[in-house]
């Protein structure tokens, strides 16, 4: 079922979006220290934002913002808080989100949209392969969008690739929530145990934390990787708790739609402006009908595309291309500018590599160096050459390749105090 806006024309889209970003504005000024102090600084005539181009009057909000004032976003008392969220830290360190339960019903609601976009109804059974517990805000998330479109839920958690089969033989779920390169992890225990994984009942997976679409929004190495060993069809979504929102794929696989009621984007370039649409730039967010902690033109750091052409799904919503780089994991290598996303897709290319973990340093003299520490089948050197030689041809630079014990990466790429594989560390 598609919501009846996202069918709308893009004129309707826009008045609705324009009414209730005049509400939050109005909200803001009402409720928000922040924002309050903000408006008071800058001059702004809260009055005169009338259209998501009149948020260019107003300076964007940061990550640095919310961890210096974090107390200072909140909008209700805390006897009105009913959840707690902390962000990954990813960029940084952690900030604390608030729900009210009307938050949490609209988490709900955006969950719900986002697994009917994947094509999720009601009566599916899901299993749920990602940790509710440590504030995390999506795990709880799934829970309640499923909830609330009325699937069932197996909540396995993280990792552990004999609980998760014994979890699918078991109850035969239709659908996963699970970290892309982890599928690898599950076929390779499925192969090794002779378990007939092409057979079994999911029949597709929601993707998390991973990119499984290139720039022009064909399957990435890893995607190409997870579907010639299992026929399941891989969607991609995108989400952070800041967003409280989410952007998934339809079945044509070519963006994560947009939820116009839930959230505003602007894609902008190192100068705060507008970048023409399919022109790479960091995603600027503005949280619609969010309670506790609303965010007004919020940096959330991710370099991606918007793509407005229509979709043949029905929707006339625009998409999100996957994230492409973090704002502050830019790596300049020897006259070459590029992300980790590309680096990890470059690796997948390699079917003998099972663990890898990029790491990024400074030099003696300031520039960039990129360590690559890998588990292999192959730790020859003439595979190492073959890995620099694939590298120097596809992204124009030769990393350093060192190759380690599965044990001594598992360690840190599956720490048990993170939420998400770690395969990226910055040292700079």
């Amino acid at each position: 079922m598609i919501p009846e806006i996202e069918t709308k024309s893009l004129a309707e889209i826009e008045a609705l979006q324009n009414t209730l970003l005049q509400k939050q504005i109005a909200y803001l000024m009402q409720h928000s220290p922040f924002y309050q102090r903000k408006f008071r600084a800058e001059n702004i005539d809260v009055k005169s934002i009338q259209t998501i181009a009149d948020l260019q009057k107003i300076s964007v909000t940061t990550k640095a913002d919310i961890q210096l004032y974090n107390n200072d976003f909140f909008c209700v008392d805390k006897s009105q808080i009913l959840d707690y969220a902390t962000t990954s830290g990813t960029l940084g360190d952690p900030v604390t989100f608030g729900l009210t339960d009307n938050d949490l019903e609209r988490l709900a609601y955006n969950e719900m949209l986002s697994f009917q976009c994947a094509g999720v109804q009601k009566g599916d059974l899901v299993q749920l392969m990602t940790t509710m517990d440590r504030r995390f805000m999506a795990g709880l998330a799934y829970f309640l969008g499923l909830r609330k479109l009325g699937a069932g839920i197996v909540r396995v958690g993280a990792g552990v690739p004999t609980l998760q089969w014994d979890s699918i033989l078991r109850y035969q779920p239709k659908y996963l929530i699970a970290v892309p390169s982890f599928l690898l992890k599950m076929i390779d225990y499925a192969q090794e145990n002779n378990i007939d994984y092409k057979n079994c009942s999911v029949k597709g997976v929601i993707c998390i934390g991973e990119a499984l679409r290139t720039t022009n929004l064909e399957p990435t190495l890893l995607a190409q990787r997870i579907q010639e060993k299992w026929n399941i069809e891989l969607f991609s979504t995108y989400a952070s708790t800041e967003m409280s929102a989410a952007f998934t794929e339809c079945a044509l696989f070519q963006g994560g739609h947009h939820h116009p009621e839930l959230i505003i984007t602007e894609i902008v370039d190192e100068n705060n402006q507008p970048v023409a649409d399919g022109e790479l730039g960091e995603l600027v967010v503005t949280t619609l009908s969010v309670e506790a902690m609303p965010l007004l033109r919020f940096k959330t750091g991710d370099m991606l595309r918007k793509h407005t052409q229509k979709c043949n799904c029905g929707r006339n919503t625009y998409r999100l291309g996957p994230v492409e780089g973090r704002k502050q994991q830019m790596i300049k290598y020897k006259g070459t500018t590029l992300y980790p996303p590309a680096m990890h897709d470059a690796v997948a290319h390699f079917n003998e590599i099972k663990l890898h973990l990029i790491e990024i340093s400074s030099n003696d003299i300031g520039t960039d160096e990129i360590l690559i520490r890998i588990f292999s089948e192959d730790t020859s050197e003439e595979f190492s050459n073959k890995l620099k030689d694939y590298f120097r041809a596809r992204l124009r630079v030769t990393p350093q390749i060192v190759f380690e014990e599965e044990l001594t990466l598992q360690k840190i790429i599956f720490d048990p105090l993170s939420r998400k594989p770690i395969t990226f560390i910055d040292k700079r």
